[in-house]
């Protein structure tokens, strides 16, 4: 069952059966004067002076060993059962038990080792996506190297040239073993700084996956109509926020392994420049301010910005349909129709029958319709003010004026200052102002 038909699974689509209750970001931007002495009081660990270590949303890092001063670090390529969000689980492939695989973080000169066990039940190599290294350690099955085997370990070793923002994945049946969320990020940072320091370094891998209900694993072979879109393989409302404080410099580094779609990932309340790309550095004469980027399919995206204003920001994929879960698009279009007759008629043997779409497709997530199993059909989640109808390629900027580092400021939501909310409008007010409400319909 593809996702055009995934509502229309067991119930007639056009009256389903419900149960109705109830400064700018720029290369040289400093934070405004008003933005002083707000810099926040928890920082992160800094990998090197300056560098603060990479954060990986709901993700990990690669932990290392150095021997004789060599990086060394184990990755074991395996199935296991991912959670992409409450109530949708299903059984994939990655890294170290992780999709995407752990962050891989290191310094321009280091000499790393990795050793990669292959516990898949075919065969895999490893390419380091966007590194220039020995043609050797390339990892593209049959050209450069043998094939992992079953149950076998590889190693691959080389140094690191460049510093910048980079990707890995498999070079043996990408179609299977990229779309079952074997893919990670791996960053090399500059011995010597570049450009402005930055309090916060975040990655993020866009992902889309198709998951039919009650599936127990991703399908690799669909090419289009993906279901289930990701920020480091989870879904809104699973997503883990990004928390910064205001006036910092922020970093966000992001990955695209998608089998098929590009992402354009807009954030709001801020503009952002493009500042590095995986294949290296982007000169300041050619940064613009931008609040969209477009991350391709096989490409990394590194911007940085600085929010002058605290709140709760939303971040997503502006492709309309990667801003949700799973859902049914082919059902007619019953927008404007007037269904009064019909859902008199259907009542009568369906005491909770509804027509769907008629008025908007809006607070369908909040009603507790029955669902496949292992399954999210447009479910989104709760916010500060309302229900949240977004899902899927969605998670949440959190900026405050401190930050404490602790999980109930992350989970938390933004309170707002008297009188900052948008709100009904005041009849007065709109009088003195001028403003007269047209009669409905005209």
């Amino acid at each position: 069952m593809d996702r055009r038909n995934f509502v229309s699974m067991g119930a007639l689509v056009t009256g389903a059966a419900a149960i109705l209750r109830g400064t700018k970001a720029s290369g040289q931007a400093q934070p405004r004067a008003n933005l002083q002495g707000q810099t926040p009081s928890v920082r992160a660990r800094e990998i090197l002076p300056g560098q603060p270590a990479v954060v990986t949303p709901n993700g990990v890092t690669l932990p290392w060993r150095i021997i004789d001063g060599v990086k060394v670090a184990h990755m074991v390529a395996e199935e296991f059962e991912h959670e992409f969000a409450p109530g949708l689980r299903a059984r994939v492939w990655g890294y170290n038990g992780h999709t995407p695989g752990p962050t891989i973080e290191a310094i321009e000169g280091d000499r790393l080792r990795i050793y990669v066990t292959n516990h898949l039940p075919e065969f895999t190599t490893v390419h380091w996506h966007g590194l220039i290294l020995a043609c050797g350690q390339d990892g593209v099955s049959g050209l450069t190297q043998r094939p992992i085997p079953p149950g076998e370990t590889y190693v691959y070793e080389f140094d690191l040239r460049y510093p910048g923002t980079y990707m890995y994945h498999p070079h043996y049946d990408e179609m299977t073993q990229i779309a079952m969320g074997m893919h990670g990020m791996f960053i090399v940072h500059p011995r010597r700084l570049r450009g402005p320091r930055v309090d916060r370094d975040f990655v993020l891998m866009t992902h889309e996956w198709k998951i039919d209900a009650g599936a127990r694993r991703p399908n690799p072979n669909a090419m289009a109509d993906f279901n289930v879109l990701t920020f480091n393989s989870k879904s809104f409302p699973a997503t883990s926020p990004l928390v910064v404080g205001r006036g910092e410099r922020v970093r966000i580094r992001l990955g695209n392994l998608s089998p098929m779609d590009h992402h354009p990932i807009h954030i709001h309340g801020v503009n952002f420049k493009l500042t590095a790309t995986d294949g290296g550095y982007v000169p300041e004469s050619a940064q613009h301010p931008e609040t969209t980027q477009l991350v391709q399919t096989g490409s990394a995206k590194v911007i940085e910005m600085v929010f002058e204003e605290s709140g709760d920001w939303a971040m997503h994929c502006h492709m309309t349909h990667h801003g949700m879960m799973q859902m049914g698009h082919n059902a007619p279009n019953t927008v404007g129709a007037r269904t009064g007759t019909l859902d008199r008629r259907m009542s009568r043997v369906m005491p909770d029958f509804m027509t769907m779409g008629a008025t908007g497709m809006g607070g369908m997530g909040e009603m507790p319709m029955p669902v496949p199993a292992n399954s999210l059909p447009m479910r989104g989640g709760p916010g500060r003010y309302h229900y949240i109808d977004m899902g899927g390629m969605f998670t949440v900027v959190k900026v405050r004026d401190r930050v404490d580092g602790t999980e109930a400021q992350a989970q938390g939501w933004y309170e707002f200052p008297e009188g900052t909310v948008s709100g009904p409008a005041d009849p007065a007010r709109m009088a003195a102002d001028g403003v007269t409400v047209p009669t409905r319909g005209r």
